[in-house]
């Protein structure tokens, strides 16, 4: 989770602000162009945001829209997102589902769930985020991943706002794909601070999960972060693996955490590409921009590049990108890549709200 605006974000990194906060083998390609590293490029940014907090159905949305993901499933585009609905500001949430016909019309379908909203350190699902959708081809049903917190008001020192995230597995009642749309049921936590925790993971507890197939194995992006110093110093992400979507899933020590950035990445979500090697995409702090990487083998993963999505022109309407929600094949090496963003108009109060907005990226090998 990381909802913070880039200005606050750079001020807990810095110090300056104090109240926010064993592996299998790898697979090995032989074929030697599948070790070239790719490198997306902006085709095209739509040039306003496709959903927002004045959107029909968006009503009783406070602050707006951060992570999840998107996905197109039988030519629809369906979107799982956390909702900021109101206060306490990044407490009480909403998990939601939305789709659309043509990436532009949007319709809520659904509350998945939604959090208590306590602020006292007492409920560990105080705080809801980053609604991960991920089908299960052998029990034929959706997974949906999110990531539950306690909360309670920051210290001089310590940022507590969200804190000792577990990693909840839910899953789709309907079997099929068409089970999307839920309801979904909770089975468990599958990962949490705990004693297998690892030197550089943090008071945050577990921050995001995305989970993603690697021949007959799964792996899974999972992040954290030293929340209890600021400034945070670093805000990293590694992997676990498991025999099966629902586990049981243990951490690669040997490996975490991952290289793919010096000082933030968060929320990494996986596409296989056409070639049989792997991208994601991710939250970073770099401005006007998303950071995304590459691996070979879904395993080792190279350091991450950034991509800007707003460019000066009429077409930016973010004042601060925020979290990339995926990368949605379309063909012909094309990809859409919808992605959350900060609207912050003159004279507007406090941090603003975030929207939806997607570009094109176009693959070059």
């Amino acid at each position: 989770m990381r909802a913070i605006p880039g200005l606050l974000l750079s001020l807990l990194l810095l110090g300056g602000f104090s109240v926010r906060p064993s592996l299998p083998a790898a697979r090995e390609n032989s074929n030697p162009a599948h070790r070239q590293r790719p490198r997306f490029v902006l085709v095209a940014q739509y040039p306003t945001p496709v959903i927002t907090v004045h959107s029909e159905g968006a009503a009783g949305n406070r602050y707006g829209f951060e992570g999840g993901r998107l996905l197109k499933l039988h030519g629809t585009y369906h979107l799982f997102t956390s909702e900021m609905a109101g206060d306490p500001i990044w407490v009480k949430m909403k998990l939601a589902h939305w789709e659309s016909p043509d990436r532009i019309h949007w319709k809520r379908i659904a509350t998945l769930y939604e959090s208590s909203g306590e602020f006292q350190g007492k409920d560990p699902r105080a705080a809801l985020w980053a609604p991960m959708p991920v089908y299960d081809q052998k029990e034929e049903r959706w997974n949906l991943f999110y990531v539950a917190y306690s909360s309670e008001p920051d210290t001089k020192t310590e940022w507590r706002n969200n804190f000792a995230g577990t990693i909840w597995r839910a899953v789709s009642k309907a079997s099929g794909p068409n089970g999307i749309d839920g309801p979904y049921q909770d089975v468990g936590i599958i990962l949490q601070p705990d004693s297998q925790s690892e030197p550089w993971e943090g008071l945050q507890g577990t921050d995001s999960f995305f989970p993603y197939k690697v021949g007959t194995s799964w792996y899974g992006f999972y992040g954290s972060a030293k929340t209890e110093h600021i400034p945070i110093t670093l805000w990293a992400v590694g992997l676990a693996s498991a025999p099966a979507l629902a586990g049981p899933w243990k951490r690669c020590a040997e490996l975490n955490p991952l290289k793919i950035e010096t000082v933030f990445a968060e929320n990494p979500i996986v596409t296989r590409l056409d070639d049989g090697t792997y991208a994601a995409v991710y939250d970073s702090n770099v401005p006007n921009a998303i950071g995304y990487t590459w691996s070979a083998d879904g395993v080792h993963w190279g350091a991450g590049e950034a991509i800007n999505v707003q460019p000066q022109g009429t077409g930016k309407w973010a004042d601060d990108v925020r979290t990339p929600l995926g990368l949605i094949p379309e063909g012909r090496n094309r990809f859409t890549v919808f992605y959350t963003g900060y609207q912050k108009p003159p004279g507007t109060k406090g941090m603003g709200t975030a929207g939806v907005g997607f570009a094109t990226f176009e693959l070059k090998q």
